[in-house]
């Protein structure tokens, strides 16, 4: 059975004028229908530019630069401008992390849906309306013939956050890749937002790709994980496997930064030193200089995402026991 997404071997450059740096380094996962998949790591890991990748939302001086990206079966990294335009936004949908930057602030909300849906679908102003409708309710909004008509200023940040979901599902998308959908929000309506998107997968059948750095929404959320470390994978599997027994020490970090790791009183851990910037990869594994666990072919070869225990489970890391 063919899968929904396959990211194949993906590559991202960008061209500056002192040389070329690879932002995303050999990226490959797949993704099946209404299957949800967290794609995890610390600020500068490459989560973000691999979901724009996957859309080809690449900006210059950025571009692919090799691999594959299959949507049922369709290879996307080659099509034209208007043929991507076709698949994104209409079976494709992102969710970014801003809502106040996503919509437009001078148009209304209905506006805004409206315009989506006619840009993929032929119908009239009346049927885009209804479906407007529909999907407001869908997504939790009270009074929605009243909302429709209102600008994205009159709405609480949650409330603009669901009205992001909603333009993103209004075309019935086979996959959303939301970016950080929960950022600057409060923990009430983080909860609220994380079980929309699950009910609607659910009930939708869709894919769902969660970029994030919190380990702890996406061991709720996710089936499965993909740790990102300096444009690369560096661990990835079954999400109740990652979380009870993390292999890779950048994993393992993770995890115990998290508050619940530790018992009331006790100190949390905290990995030392911050994520390499693309100009000063280190040589060998990327994460070495911050592993307490590092060797000298740590330090000297790059570690390769390989199967450990299971077919379902894959690690970079030259420590045999992890």
């Amino acid at each position: 059975m063919s899968h929904l997404l396959e990211v194949k071997n993906l590559n991202v450059k960008f061209a500056l004028r002192f040389g070329e740096l690879t932002a995303i380094d050999g990226v490959s996962f797949t993704l099946d229908k209404g299957e949800k998949l967290g794609l995890v790591g610390e600020s500068g890991a490459g989560k973000s530019v691999t979901g724009f990748a996957i859309i080809n939302l690449i900006s210059k001086p950025g571009y692919i630069a090799d691999g594959q990206v299959l949507f049922d079966g369709q290879q996307l990294t080659t099509l034209d401008e208007d043929a991507l335009r076709r698949i994104r936004g209409d079976r494709i949908s992102m969710i970014f992390q801003d809502p106040m930057m996503t919509l437009n602030p001078v148009l209304t909300v209905g506006a805004q849906m409206i315009e989506t849906l006619k840009a993929h679908q032929r119908l009239t102003n009346r049927q885009a309306r209804e479906i407007a409708l529909e999907t407001l309710q869908k997504v939790r909004i009270p009074s929605p013939e009243k909302r429709l008509n209102q600008y994205p200023h009159e709405f609480s940040g949650g409330m603009r956050q669901r009205i992001v979901i909603a333009i993103a599902l209004i075309t019935n998308p086979a996959l959303i890749i939301a970016d950080e959908p929960t950022t600057a929000l409060d923990v009430t309506i983080q909860a609220e937002i994380m079980d929309l998107l699950q009910a609607l997968c659910a009930s939708e059948k869709m894919g769902l790709i969660l970029i994030t750095h919190d380990l702890g929404v996406v061991s709720q959320v996710t089936e499965k994980i993909a740790v990102m470390y300096a444009g690369k994978i560096v661990e990835s599997g079954p999400t109740v496997d990652i979380i009870t027994t993390p292999r890779h020490p950048y994993t393992q970090g993770l995890i115990n930064a998290l508050p619940g790791s530790r018992q009331p009183g006790e100190t949390l851990s905290q990995i030392p030193g911050m994520m390499p910037t693309l100009t000063d990869i280190p040589p060998g594994c990327a994460f070495h200089p911050r592993c307490n666990f590092k060797t000298l072919v740590c330090e000297m070869e790059v570690p390769l995402l390989m199967s450990r225990f299971d077919r379902a489970r894959s690690v970079a890391c030259h420590i045999k026991d992890n």
